[in-house]
């Protein structure tokens, strides 16, 4: 028996007529007669044939397996494997799809992305265009004795343990006498002779060839000595201070 005189057999023994199957089933008569005489030309497609299949299956209270299992036989050469098919008609689960990402998580993932780039080509053209800091140079002189074997007299001006220059015009002595400060040296040309830290006792040199720009962070722990000429107090403890100094300073 084909599946279209199964179909027509169970329409029957359900007591429809293929108008009353069609208001059911939502498939026009024309084409439950096409069915009922085995064409399936006219369904769309093996897909939409299998779903007129289930669907007249349920409405005729029929296992819709029966019907898809005679339609597979009988109307499919096919040469997908029995997973597949067992798939198709609902015998075993589909896998699931896989799982779509977020146009929110795309967004942030390209804005983090953006970010990272644009910092890495700021620390990029700050590397390139950074100046190099002059060379600290160690000075340690060695006392000098007369021809009686005296030493001379000890200089005003404090031996200095570390010396950076630009040029020798203008001159700048820092002495931490009092406490360590944070200070940052610059000359006329922006190029940055120091930053950092001087500790309690350290003594360090700057030279220029125009100007010197010095900020402290504790103008109160140092004393200063410019051209040879000591400063009186710049400021008090914890204080900070912007100074700069020239030639005529």
């Amino acid at each position: 028996m084909t599946l279209g005189s199964l179909i027509r057999k169970a329409r029957t023994d359900a007591g429809l007529s293929i108008d009353e199957l069609s208001d059911q089933t939502k498939i026009r008569p024309a084409m439950l007669k096409e069915i009922e005489n085995n064409e399936f030309v006219h369904c769309g497609g093996e897909t939409y044939a299998r779903g007129h299949l289930r669907h007249i299956a349920k409405k005729l209270q029929v296992n819709p397996a029966d019907f898809l299992s005679v339609y597979e036989q009988e109307q499919i050469k096919d040469t997908r494997n029995m997973k597949d098919l067992l798939i198709e008609n609902s015998v075993l689960n589909s896998p699931s799809q896989e799982r779509k990402i977020s146009w929110k998580v795309l967004a942030s993932i390209s804005l983090i992305a953006l970010v990272i780039v644009g910092v890495a080509q700021i620390a990029i053209s700050n590397s390139r265009n950074s100046t190099k800091i002059p060379a600290v140079v160690n000075l340690s002189p060695a006392p000098q004795t007369s021809d009686q074997g005296s030493a001379p007299a000890q200089s005003q001006r404090p031996a200095p343990t570390n010396t950076i220059s630009t040029g020798k015009s203008v001159e700048v002595i820092i002495n931490a006498t009092r406490a360590k400060s944070w200070i940052f040296v610059s000359d006329a040309t922006g190029v940055v002779l120091f930053s950092g830290l001087i500790l309690k006792g350290d003594v360090k040199v700057f030279s220029s060839v125009k100007t010197l720009a010095i900020k402290f962070g504790n103008a109160g722990g140092v004393d200063l000595t410019v051209n040879g000429k000591k400063i009186a107090s710049i400021g008090g403890n914890g204080e900070v201070v912007n100074t700069s100094y020239g030639v005529n300073s």
